[in-house]
């Protein structure tokens, strides 16, 4: 802490009491006093300075310097102090000068701006009472415009309420005329049926005189309907044995069979029944085989595909001679008529059936189906279809139909569904009268076929389990068990000539039986 100063006091020497700048003494003597006051200072601030402290005494030091410099030289400086603070002062007053005339310059631009701000507060509060009113008008003309719709929304809500009402009336009408139509044309089936009844009496009177002139085969061959022709067009006809042993085994596809010659490697086979040798591969084909089809003179191999489209090879070439499209999703069931090698029909999920001719090369009807078709076959005389719905409707099995077959008579089919039952119907009465199954039977896939023997005697169909069950339909009961496959099978195909029995399961195994 520092101590206090003692405090002197020294005079002003421009100052003086009779105000003439230096008294009665002169320049010199009152220099020569002022010096005296002065060393008098210094002695007592020495003396002051004395009693300091060491390191204040640093600090003192400029003040001793000063106060040991003359007095005339501290006057000039002075002198030129004031010079030049004079100097500075007026420059002061010119800047002053400069800022006022800034500062009025400034003030006019203030004010005009403001009453440019002004006059465009005003346009905004106009341009903000025009918005108000515009949002005003166009709030009102879209309610206006809602008004009107839902007039329009009323009135055509009540024409179509008319139109309904009308078409109803109509419905109805239309209703009770198909009901009346339908009882009359349940009285001509009955009508028919009846008619059918006394034919088959008198086929059966037929038959027996035959047996009797010992020409019972040459009856059947009359009687039953379509001869099977073979590849040098002879006619036949054989017996068919029930098998028992597997023949050969061929480890056929990668992949399962959904149909005996065709696989899900995109691939179909031709092998030998008898030497259980491959003859002839068709490749070409974009998807899986679903189904199959050949042509009575055994000329052509038809092909459902799960790429949308069906598939048509030459035997002969082994090249696809036609690619046939038109169906939206996968092709599961194709058949070909027994009339002629020309007429093809298909079924595929998109809930559609195809007629196509083949020599023309383009499908000649599409029949619109209430729901996915698995099977369909052609009759014998080629002129019906038989599949889910067309010109009779049957309740044959319980759940979905996976497999349709005609006996050569073309009065019975065969069917078989995901209910593990397969039934026969007589399309002439539309009455099943036989249903054959066993307890371990389940039917493997949607596209599991089933087959009947060549002299319509007996059924066969695989299982999930890898049997093949075979019933006789004279007896309703089951004549044989094959075992052989470790898969579920999807397929079986009997021989025309009686055999060998043939069977594929989802591992791509191929199995004959005789």
């Amino acid at each position: 802490m520092l101590r206090s100063e003692p405090f002197f006091f020294v005079p002003n020497p421009f100052c003086c009491p009779n105000g003439d700048g230096f008294g009665n003494l002169g320049l010199d003597g009152w220099l020569k006093s002022q010096e005296e006051v002065a060393k008098q200072a210094i002695k007592h601030a020495l003396k002051a300075l004395k009693k300091r402290h060491l390191v204040e005494e640093g600090a003192h030091a400029p003040a001793y310097i000063a106060l040991s410099r003359p007095i005339i030289s501290q006057g000039s400086e002075w002198k030129e102090k004031a010079e030049k603070l004079e100097i500075e002062l007026q420059q002061c007053y010119k800047a002053q000068s400069r800022l006022s005339e800034q500062l009025v310059v400034e003030v006019a631009e203030s004010r005009t701006l403001k009453a440019f701000l002004q006059e465009k507060e005003t346009a905004m509060a106009e341009l903000e009472k025009e918005l108000t009113q515009t949002t005003f008008d166009v709030s009102f003309m879209v309610w206006l415009a809602r008004v009107r719709a839902l007039e329009l929304v009323l009135s055509e809500y009540k024409e179509l309420k008319a139109q309904l009402e009308q078409l109803t009336i109509r419905a109805t009408n239309a209703e009770a005329e198909n009901k009346r139509l339908v009882n009359l044309w349940m009285l001509h089936k009955m009508q028919d049926a009846e008619r059918l009844n006394e034919a088959n009496a008198l086929y059966e009177d037929m038959t027996e005189r035959l047996k009797a002139s010992g020409l019972e085969k040459l009856a059947r061959e009359q009687v039953d309907g379509i001869v099977r022709r073979s590849e040098e067009g002879a006619e036949f006809f054989a017996e068919s044995t029930v098998p028992s042993v597997c023949k050969d085994r061929i480890n056929a596809h990668d992949g399962g069979c959904a149909s005996i010659i065709g696989g899900q490697d995109r691939s179909i086979k031709i092998w030998n029944s008898s030497t259980g040798s491959l003859c002839h591969g068709l490749f070409g084909y974009l998807g899986s085989v679903l189904d199959l089809a050949i042509t009575h003179d055994n000329r052509f191999i038809l092909a459902g595909s799960s790429s949308n489209n069906l598939f048509v090879w030459d035997v002969n070439s082994g090249r696809v001679c036609h690619t046939l499209t038109g169906h939206t999703d996968k092709v599961c069931a194709v058949d070909v008529s027994k009339v002629s090698s020309r007429h093809v029909v298909s079924s595929a999920y998109g809930r559609t059936i195809k007629v196509r001719d083949l020599q023309k090369g383009y499908c000649t009807n599409t029949i619109i189906f209430h729901s996915n078709c698995n099977a369909l076959c052609f009759s014998t005389d080629g002129l019906t279809i038989c599949s889910g719905k067309l010109l009779s409707e049957v309740s044959a099995n319980s759940l979905a139909i996976t497999s349709l077959s005609l006996l050569r008579n073309g009065n019975v089919v065969l069917t078989s569904g995901r209910g593990n039952s397969h039934n026969l119907f007589d399309i002439r009465s539309l009455e099943v009268f036989g249903t054959f199954g066993a307890t371990r039977n389940k039917v493997a896939s949607n596209w599991s076929r089933s087959c009947i023997s060549p002299d319509d005697n007996n059924i066969a169909a695989g299982s999930a389990n890898g049997s093949i069950y075979i019933w006789s339909i004279s007896k309703a009961d089951i004549v044989s068990t094959l075992k052989e496959h470790t898969a579920p099978i999807l397929c079986c195909t009997w021989s025309a000539i009686g055999k060998p029995l043939a069977s594929a399961d989802k591992n791509g195994v191929v199995c004959t039986w005789i």
